[in-house]
């Protein structure tokens, strides 16, 4: 396989409602989607970096300036023999996984389109519909909380998340799970707390929540450990892993007993097959996270989610549960409480052209 053309644009899409977290609210997205096109066929990727550094140190703006200034001119023309060794060209840039993502993941799909099989397929997973689950930003109310996970429920997700922040976190889940006491909850705390709320951890204990994210530093694993030789409720790992390498020292030091594996994050779908067989050797449970991706990335997403380690529900709802209108055909959908992999190959969705070119904001072209 080898690019004669690639194209990075940045595309301007708005939430249908306001996505508030621990650090801060998200009311639209800037996402950078990738084309590459070699022998006729074209692959679509998606970066996942946020307008602002309250996740990753990675911005919308770094993303674009570490694709078209180092990782894009040398990919074109190179021959790559398979998906594993797609970025080799690149491999001296250190760091930026979410601007490498974007491209790895355009790159993987145009290989499974050439190949004219699957994403899913690629990947080694199965061509079986998934239970997913759905994340619930932070509401100014209980009264609201509880309308969304009930709405979310009935749809037929299967796991809800919500998020929590000091002040708005044990009494709030407890209502929640005094209401919905079969539900499967999850408390996700984006690194909102450290050591000194040891307490207020144990509380949540009796809630029967399958897991609590992220609670400490976005970069920590020794104070994770600490919190999670005092807890019986599994800690979740995400933003403290970015690597391979990462989930190892986390497990060996029992930081975390689930890991949350977003491709986005961690560098792409190679790293993120590599995180999930050190888990599945492990018998630590994995599941896919979202970071309020297009129908793109979406796809991707889904297509990861297919491997046997991911036994829990991850973050990939139905394209409506953020868009008004997706940049994908057809748009993701529950259908009986699953989410069915869509059909062709590669992603399996054909990206909505017209929609894209009006709700894009620049582009830049490299080859072709």
């Amino acid at each position: 396989m080898r690019p004669n053309r690639i194209e990075l644009r940045e595309i301007r899409l708005p939430l249908r409602e306001v996505f508030q977290i621990s650090s801060g609210a998200r009311r639209h997205r800037r996402i950078l989607l990738l084309q590459v096109e070699a022998e006729g066929q074209v692959g679509w990727g998606e970066c996942v970096a946020a307008e602002d550094p309250s996740y990753s140190y990675e911005t919308t703006e770094t993303a674009w300036h570490i694709l078209t200034e180092f990782l894009l001119p040398p990919l074109l023309e190179a021959e790559m023999e398979g998906p594993e060794d797609l970025l080799a060209p690149v491999d001296w840039v250190r760091g930026h996984r979410m601007a490498r993502a974007g491209i790895e993941m355009a790159l993987w799909d145009l290989q499974a389109r050439l190949l004219e099989v699957p994403l899913w397929e690629l990947l080694g997973g199965r061509g079986e519909p998934l239970a997913v689950g759905v994340s619930v930003g932070i509401q100014p109310e209980d009264t609201t909380l509880l309308r969304k996970v009930e709405g979310y429920l009935e749809e037929g997700y299967a796991r809800i998340k919500m998020k929590i922040k000091p002040g708005r976190d044990l009494e709030m889940l407890r209502k929640v799970r005094d209401r919905f006491p079969e539900a499967l909850l999850m408390a996700d705390a984006n690194s909102a707390y450290s050591l000194d709320d040891i307490s207020l951890f144990r509380e949540m204990d009796d809630l029967g929540l399958i897991m609590i994210e992220q609670p400490l530093g976005h970069e920590d694993i020794l104070d994770h450990s600490r919190l999670q030789a005092e807890l019986e409720t599994p800690i979740c790992l995400d933003e403290s892993i970015r690597s391979e390498g990462d989930a190892r020292l986390a497990l060996d030091l029992d930081a975390t007993r689930i890991i949350n594996i977003k491709p986005g994050r961690v560098g792409g779908l190679a790293s993120a097959r590599a995180i999930h067989d050190l888990c599945r050797e492990s018998d630590v449970p994995v599941w896919c996270g979202g970071m309020l991706e297009s129908g793109v990335g979406r796809a991707h997403n889904l297509a990861l989610a297919t491997l046997p380690g991911f036994t829990l529900p991850g973050d990939i709802s139905a394209s409506r549960r953020y868009w008004s209108q997706d940049v994908v055909h057809p748009e993701f959908a529950l259908k009986d409480g699953l989410m069915h992999l869509p059909e062709g190959p590669g992603i399996g969705v054909s990206p909505d052209l017209p929609r894209i070119d009006a709700l894009t904001h620049r582009v830049q072209q490299f080859g072709g």
